[in-house]
């Protein structure tokens, strides 16, 4: 790989000119606490349109993760993207590493933005970051899609082989990859069928280690090892949203158990969909299955209630 030359770079160009297409622009806003936080904002508001928050997982910054739906979501909300802390342009100098801290920050962006009401959809380690935000926020927050996100872990499931890897050192060495046979390993985990980016020559994907992962890699490591911590299901706070679970009937990053877990929780005011053949990256494998079922959810349903008044 040629120094003049980031194939990643290049991506990175491409999604930020489909945002750009899609009416959102760049912004990045100071917390006055230490944190800096960068957000994808409508250009201009509609009024008449809701307010949609995408709340990106571990990995690649939000605008790799949301391109692939931006220009179909923007049709029907006025969409807002930030990068959580430690990502993108987004960091703080505070010692906070919780998913609470993440959905603080997330909120004070929203005030600043003079966002009133949102529905929040969380990825992964998102999830967390939208549960978060759906207890702290009731008023805020109109309805939760939490997507192949393990809120309903418990510290003890580690040790008790519910998955894969069962020490978190080694979870953050896959999730925070910075070696191509680390990277290689976390496709395996997060997709279904092997993607052809794991047969990628080295190089290439060091370009991408150096461009995605190599910044805040202590702090990343942090977060995740922040997920776990003390963490019980009888502590789980439970969120009275209309609440929509989907999973990737093969996820091995968050075990399907955890999905079902999550909807015994919630009861009633949630439902689980599960993509069939796809693993934990189900929004990349099946992106028009999850976009049906997202839109199912987010515009059908709200406006079958319209209809109903």
């Amino acid at each position: 790989m040629t120094k003049c030359f980031s194939l990643t770079e290049t991506r990175n160009r491409c999604h930020r000119s489909t945002f750009t297409s899609s009416g959102l622009c760049s912004t990045t806003t100071d917390l006055r606490d230490g944190t800096i936080m960068h957000c994808w904002i409508p250009k201009t508001r509609t009024e008449s349109k809701p307010n949609l928050l995408l709340i990106h997982g571990l990995g690649a910054t939000a605008l790799w993760q949301w391109s692939i739906f931006i220009r179909k979501l923007t049709k029907f909300f006025n969409v807002y993207v930030p990068d959580l802390v430690f990502f993108g342009g987004s960091y703080t100098t505070r010692p906070e590493r919780t998913e609470a801290f993440q959905a603080e920050c997330v909120m004070k962006v929203m005030e600043m933005k003079s966002v009133k009401k949102v529905s929040v959809v969380g990825l992964s380690y998102g999830g967390f970051v939208a549960y978060s935000m759906g207890v702290k926020y009731v008023e805020f927050v109109e309805r939760v899609v939490i997507c192949g996100s393990g809120v309903c872990l418990e510290e003890r499931d580690l040790k008790e082989g519910v998955f894969p890897v069962c020490d978190l050192d080694e979870a953050a060495d896959v999730l925070v990859p910075q070696t191509p046979e680390k990277l290689r390993e976390l496709f395996g985990y997060a997709f279904f069928k092997s993607p052809c980016l794991a047969w990628l020559p080295s190089c290439f994907l060091l370009d991408f280690i150096h461009v995605m992962c190599r910044d805040y890699v202590k702090e990343k490591r942090e977060l995740i090892k922040a997920i776990a911590k003390d963490r019980n299901l009888s502590d789980l706070p439970k969120i009275s949203q209309p609440t929509l679970i989907i999973w990737g009937e093969h996820d091995q990053v968050f075990p399907l158990e955890l999905g079902h877990r999550l909807k015994r929780h919630l009861g009633d005011s949630a439902e689980i969909k599960i993509i069939k053949n796809a693993g934990h990256a189900f929004c990349m494998e099946k992106s028009n299955e999850f976009f049906t079922i997202l839109k199912s959810f987010l515009v059908d349903s709200k406006l079958q209630n319209i209809h109903h008044v």
